[in-house]
């Protein structure tokens, strides 16, 4: 789960709510997370029937997209449901949930900056596209990617390591990024991370973008579709960025709705860590054909069409 989204389950818990509530809150939560994570799971599996998916390194990079997403998901359910369950866990224990949230919040953007930078190649230089964006090189960009998340999330359990007495990591916490690795030195890391990303990632769909929009084959349908999926790149990353701001947004919502606080909080929640979640399977698993044409044959557990490559 990402850390804006942990926040925000933070909120929920510290204002405790009814039973009711609170099956409601749990209920809505694993419906919609399950939900996602069937459909991305069908997406996994539709590319991995067919070899024209798995040797196309657009797909590759979708691939990569949903999987980081359904863990992410997966993550965040087992944090809110645990918040109501059990509330706070061994440091120990929380430790893992919170490093893969971290990787995965900060894989994200930069996987959508690559999908940007692929459309870009296939509509402005298509006839060096094959050499351009190969199998061999999508990989390694995508062990880039994973490297430089891992690189940048694990210095916090390492300082956390360095400076915290031992019998921290056996006290009991409720499970957040601020509790598990309490550093200020570490808050202010994250902080720079993200404003680096955010010019990073922004630069790139920008350009990405102008440059499709301005291209000589502006007119062709492959062009206009590319500028449609690289704005949906740019709102996917936009409500993937604003759990960086989840801090602030908290604030202002205790004092803005200070009796209905909790109810604030999941709401944002649900925008913030469950919405961009479902944007991955449109983008490719509803608009485009191809894919479309092998994953409603598996949503609905029915065999593959003919002509598909296993």
């Amino acid at each position: 789960m990402s850390e804006g989204a942990l926040a925000n389950v933070s909120g929920v818990v510290e204002y405790r709510d009814s039973l009711g509530k609170a099956v409601v809150k749990n209920v809505v939560v694993l419906a919609i997370g399950l939900s996602i994570n069937y459909i991305d799971v069908s997406l996994m599996y539709t590319f991995c029937k067919h070899q024209m998916f798995y040797s196309n390194p657009r797909y590759i990079l979708f691939f990569t997209l949903v999987l980081n997403d359904m863990i992410q998901m997966s993550v965040g359910i087992t944090l809110f449901v645990n918040s109501y369950a059990r509330y706070r866990i061994t440091v120990m224990s929380c430790a893992p949930f919170i490093l893969t949230a971290i990787i995965t919040t900060e894989n994200t953007p930069l996987i959508l900056a690559c999908m940007a930078g692929e459309c870009y190649v296939a509509v402005r230089l298509p006839l060096h596209h094959a050499r351009i964006c190969t199998v061999r090189r999508t990989l390694l960009l995508i062990a880039s990617i994973l490297t430089i998340s891992v690189v940048s999330a694990f210095p916090d359990l390492f300082v956390t390591l360095a400076t915290e007495r031992r019998d921290f990591f056996s006290s009991k916490i409720f499970c957040l990024r601020e509790t598990a690795f309490p550093s200020k030195k570490l808050a202010q890391k994250r902080d720079i991370t993200y404003i680096v990303y955010l010019i990073l990632v922004w630069s790139v769909i920008f350009f990405t973008y102008f440059k499709i929009l301005f291209t000589a084959q502006a007119a062709g349908k492959d062009a206009k579709k590319a500028r449609r999926t690289i704005v949906l790149h740019g709102v996917q990353v936009l409500l993937c960025m604003t759990t960086y701001a989840a801090p602030l947004v908290k604030d202002a919502l205790l004092r803005v709705f200070p009796k209905s606080y909790s109810d604030s909080l999941f709401a944002c929640y649900i925008i913030v860590q469950v919405w961009p979640r479902s944007i991955s399977p449109i983008i490719y698993g509803v608009r485009d054909k191809c894919f479309r044409k092998y994953l409603k044959h598996y949503l609905i557990c029915r065999t593959a069409p003919h002509g598909g490559t296993s």
